[in-house]
């Protein structure tokens, strides 16, 4: 893949993260469902926001947070994602580009706002997300442009953003545009029960016009609605050209064309929050991916990568993940 000048470009929700460590208890008082994505409205968005503690406020999203990773691995990445012209959306745009990722999407001057996604983490590293989409929801076709499609070697499509039908046909366009100008076209699961929700319409996604698939266990095995893992993975080499599973702390296999890599997760001293994981490992390995590196030291760069934003707070490295690629050997 050549003469781009993106190495990704990422589809998908812009929302500020709020994050904050919280007790057990508190989780119960609010009646939220551990280790969840719920959707939430906005007067219940500013119930939970005042119940939370202390709080870090950053630009977030599932593909947000991917194209960061890739920026902090040295790469070259854009975004394409709705916000309004409030204080969060100028926010969310700032901090974006203060991590080098080019922002392809005009404010908007009306609408809902900006989204936010409140996260609590408990004292085991367990995330629960509730989330007020606001406008992030509102993109649609309009706001794919072909020039920005066409000028990076792989679209990365979020997974969270394929609730409203007008993501839908934004994801088939952004998807037939990279084709067109024959670039790769990636998606990420996100969310075993988004999948629930839209199996159907994954599944022709992902045989129709995708490239590369990330998923976790819960996610691959949730899409062929089996019990076990390892039938999983048999069932991708099907639908897509490389499938990039990840199992935690038992690694990841990654698969191509009937071949399948067992690669093993980086070790970590202590995990602290897993926000991210999943995002920092699609960078990781979509960086090596554009580096013509081998499937396995990919899924390695990946490993990597996740092991660093897992280790500390937020969904975002706070050490530079080249510094950590350098000294790994990979």
């Amino acid at each position: 893949m050549t003469n781009a000048r993106y190495n990704v470009i990422g589809v998908g929700n812009a929302i500020v993260d709020v994050i904050s460590a919280a007790p057990e208890t508190l989780l119960q008082e609010l009646g939220l469902d551990k280790g969840v994505m719920t959707l939430i409205d906005g007067e219940r968005g500013e119930e939970l926001y005042a119940a939370m503690g202390a709080k870090v406020e950053t630009s977030g999203g599932s593909a947000a947070n991917t194209l960061a990773g890739i920026a902090s691995l040295g790469g070259t990445g854009a975004y394409i994602g709705k916000v309004k012209d409030d204080g969060l959306g100028r926010v969310f745009r700032d901090d974006l580009m203060k991590t080098g990722v080019d922002y392809r999407t005009q404010l908007s001057g009306d609408g809902p706002p900006t989204a936010r996604c409140l996260i609590f983490v408990t004292s085991d590293a367990e995330r629960t997300m509730q989330t007020c989409l606001g406008i992030s929801v509102e993109l649609g076709a309009d706001d794919i442009e072909q020039e920005a499609i066409a000028a990076a070697e792989i679209t990365y499509l979020e997974g969270y953003l394929f609730d409203p039908p007008e993501a839908k046909k934004a994801f088939v366009k952004a998807a037939e545009l990279a084709h067109a100008a024959d670039r790769k076209v990636a998606l990420s699961l996100s969310d075993a029960f988004c999948v629930e929700r839209h199996r159907a319409e994954f599944m022709h996604l992902i045989s129709g016009h995708v490239d590369i698939l990330f998923a976790n266990e819960a996610e691959i095995t949730s899409l062929f609605e089996v019990e076990s893992f390892d039938e999983a993975v048999k069932l991708t080499a099907g639908h897509c050209e490389i499938a990039a599973l990840t199992q935690g702390a038992n690694g990841c296999v990654v698969v191509e064309k009937g071949a399948m890599h067992a690669v093993d997760a980086q070790p970590v001293d202590k995990v602290v929050d897993t926000t991210g994981a999943g995002d920092l490992y699609a960078a990781g390995f979509l960086y090596g991916l554009t580096r013509g590196f081998e499937l396995p030291n990919c899924g390695a760069i990946g490993s990597l990568a996740a092991a660093e934003v897992i280790s500390h707070y937020g969904a975002r490295p706070e050490t530079p993940l080249a510094d950590l690629l350098a000294a790994s050997g990979l």
